[in-house]
């Protein structure tokens, strides 16, 4: 499969190391020679490569308690938008990687 989602960033390794480590992306396959990375989460797979910025698409990645992760990316220092409420059907909040690269988390409230 594909990456649904590109990104591009300055730093390759820093990019990395916020999905897999913050975001809890598995890295798939990467290219230090022609810098590129492809990571997994549930269903959203992206790509990184590295690069002049450019305005992408959004990853949509579904998280099980979205308002603890919210407090954990906060205290790990990630800049984090508000939690956004649809009642009774979902949250949503916006998260950026260190380049600005939109990320939205998603917790399905339905049973």
């Amino acid at each position: 499969m594909a990456p649904t989602v590109w990104y591009h960033v300055r730093d390759l390794d820093k990019g990395r190391r916020f999905y897999r480590e913050l975001l809890g992306f598995e890295e798939l396959a990467v290219d230090f020679e022609d810098g590129w990375s492809t990571l997994k989460r549930g269903e959203m797979e992206i790509g990184l490569v590295q690069g002049e910025l450019e305005d992408n698409g959004v990853a949509h990645v579904d998280v099980a308690d979205l308002k603890e992760e919210a407090d954990r990316l906060r205290e790990a220092g990630v800049e984090v938008g508000i939690v956004l409420e649809l009642t009774g059907e979902m949250r949503l909040l916006d998260v950026y990687d260190p380049d600005g690269n939109r990320i939205q988390l998603a917790q399905e409230l339905r049973d």
